[in-house]
């Protein structure tokens, strides 16, 4: 009966204390990734968003530039 005990008690402790803070933090981790994004980390992504829009419209006029100059530019670094 001593080994049952040994493990037995040990179970109990963790099945009343541990696991149902474990399970409440688990489904709490779980809500806040189905909440989405906050009203900030929104603003933040639309602000990326339009800063690689204005990026890629640079590059395109930079690449423009560079066909005009020099049509060969495209080889030499490909």
């Amino acid at each position: 009966m001593g080994g049952l005990e040994f493990i037995g008690v040990p179970f109990i402790l963790f099945m009343i204390f541990v696991a149902p803070i474990w399970v409440i933090m688990h489904y709490r981790s779980k809500n806040k990734l189905g909440q989405g994004l906050s009203d900030h980390e929104l603003q933040q992504l639309n602000e990326l968003a339009l800063r690689a829009e204005k990026m890629a419209e640079r590059i395109n006029t930079l690449e423009a530039i560079l066909d005009s100059d020099s049509p060969n530019w495209r080889n030499q670094y490909d």
